[in-house]
């Protein structure tokens, strides 16, 4: 039963897009990867990595002359990094941060098959590619794990208790508890977030569509703002 559940779960989590948004192909002149059909930038790199598992997994790296902070962005489902693109350039403009936005296995031009342990390898590649090759330095780097991406995104940030921040966009609890209100956390579960978000050590930034929703329906945000600020706090605490 277990292995079942655990399975109808794994199938639930994972949905690449298919076919995937991009293709990765090299600059002639160069030799420097690009996605096609996208205009090149020059703050911007397509870069390739090997996690421990053996899987080539494809990322990008957007840079900001004033950055001192570089965030790393685990995509939600049904996406990949091609239709994420626009998005990562606009975060980085506009917050003025390096940015590394990669596909998990299987999803976009990562080779391998996605799965819950591929995640996980995954996200720590992609760390490792940041330390070794610009030098990111852990207490400079704020995780950000947007619905599936909440998975590998607090696994990484219980063992990096120096991060900057963590940032949860419509996090799951765990992927049997979007399919069940189950109230315990069974061994076959995947994503065990709500076991492991106690053990992070860096703040937390929560961000729900709920929120979001009430913002809009409340006379432009009036109501929210005396009693919560944009990060969902009451007033008087202090947010990220």
């Amino acid at each position: 039963m277990g292995g079942v559940t655990s399975s109808m779960a794994a199938k639930l989590a994972f949905f690449p897009p298919n076919p995937p948004s991009y293709k990765v192909v090299k600059e002639g002149g160069t030799g420097m990867l690009m996605l096609a059909a996208f205009r090149q930038r020059e703050n911007v790199q397509v870069v390739k990595f090997r996690t421990r598992r053996g899987t080539e997994v494809v990322g990008v790296y957007v840079e900001h002359p004033m950055a001192k902070s570089t965030i790393l962005y685990s995509h939600g489902n049904a996406a990949d990094i091609g239709q994420m693109y626009e998005l990562f350039v606009e975060l980085s403009e506009h917050l003025c941060v390096n940015l590394l936005g990669y596909d998990y296995s299987g999803y976009g031009q990562s080779s391998g098959k996605p799965s819950e342990n591929n995640t996980y390898a995954d996200i720590e590649a992609a760390y490792k590619y940041l330390e070794e090759n610009y030098g990111t330095k852990q207490e400079d780097i704020i995780l950000y794990g947007q619905s599936v991406g909440s998975g590998p995104t607090l696994d990484l940030a219980v063992r990096l208790p120096q991060l900057r921040a963590v940032v949860l966009h419509s996090p799951i609890l765990s992927g049997l508890r979007v399919m069940y209100p189950v109230k315990r956390t069974y061994w076959f579960d995947i994503y065990k977030n709500i076991d492991k978000i106690p053990m992070v050590k860096c703040p937390v930034l929560v961000i729900h569509m709920r929120l979001l929703i009430a913002l809009m329906a409340s006379n432009c945000g009036n109501f929210v703002n005396r009693n919560m600020n944009l990060y969902g706090s009451k007033e008087g605490t202090t947010a990220i």
